[in-house]
């Protein structure tokens, strides 16, 4: 089985890899660089081998990436991974989030009666999910919270804003800028896709003070630690469902 991780920046793409290098001492190969410039790095483990790609940040930056890598290679699963802000105090600073359904949740036309999404203007689809029993395992397997992860391309910096996501996405776990555009390229290739978020902040009022970033990166490390043989075990079963 080949995964392919899609994080936004090196810092992140680092965390994951180092999470998935079974021995701290070890080396793996130098990085690729594909089409793009986009930075590519290979990690194998029994079972699974794992290309973690530097996508950039925000939707449309990672479903161009993502897609470069996987018209590339043949994959079974894709993951968009990194860190993200948290909706307290389901998701507290340095927990794991895992998404049960990936939401683009800025994406559509505000009206004077509220937002409506591009499912509700009857554009396209505003919700990937993930495959329960892969998400679920995956959150069981970290002890990361199991929710949505929603998708914005600014990210909330006021009380209002959360206040008005938390209202629309009640069960909400984490906000980030790539998930969404990840999904939509496994999506065209008709791939199962997983997110997993650490988390740096709050979604709230912009506080750099309290972020804590180093522990997100830490954790999205611990995190991946587990996560391999989770994947591998997972794609060992379903791996012949998307060939």
């Amino acid at each position: 089985m080949r995964a392919l991780v899609v994080t936004a920046v090196a810092a992140e793409a680092d965390s994951v890899t180092t999470g998935l290098t079974p021995h701290p001492d070890a080396f793996g190969p130098d990085p690729r660089t594909l089409p793009g410039g986009y930075l590519i790095h290979r990690r194998d483990l029994p079972g699974i081998a794992f290309d973690v790609l530097v996508g950039g940040v925000g939707p449309a930056a990672a479903a161009a990436a993502a897609a470069t890598a996987l018209a590339l290679a043949d994959y079974s699963l894709v993951v968009s991974a990194g860190i993200g802000g948290g909706f307290a105090p389901a998701a507290p600073l340095g927990s794991l989030v895992v998404a049960d359904a990936i939401v683009a949740a800025d994406l559509g036309a505000e009206t004077p009666d509220g937002f409506l999404d591009v499912t509700e203007l009857g554009f396209g689809h505003s919700v990937h999910l993930p495959p329960a029993e892969l998400a679920a395992r995956a959150a069981e397997a970290t002890g990361a919270l199991l929710a949505p992860v929603l998708t914005v391309s600014t990210v909330t910096g006021t009380a209002e804003r959360a206040a008005e996501l938390a209202a629309r996405h009640p069960m909400a776990g984490a906000e980030a800028m790539e998930g969404f555009g990840v999904a939509e390229a496994a999506a065209a290739h008709r791939l199962p896709v997983l997110e997993v978020r650490a988390v740096s902040n709050a979604v709230g009022p912009r506080d750099r003070a309290a972020w804590r970033i180093g522990d997100a990166l830490a954790a999205l490390t611990e995190g991946f630690r587990v996560l391999g043989p989770v994947l591998a075990n997972w794609g060992e079963r379903h791996e012949h469902d998307h060939r």
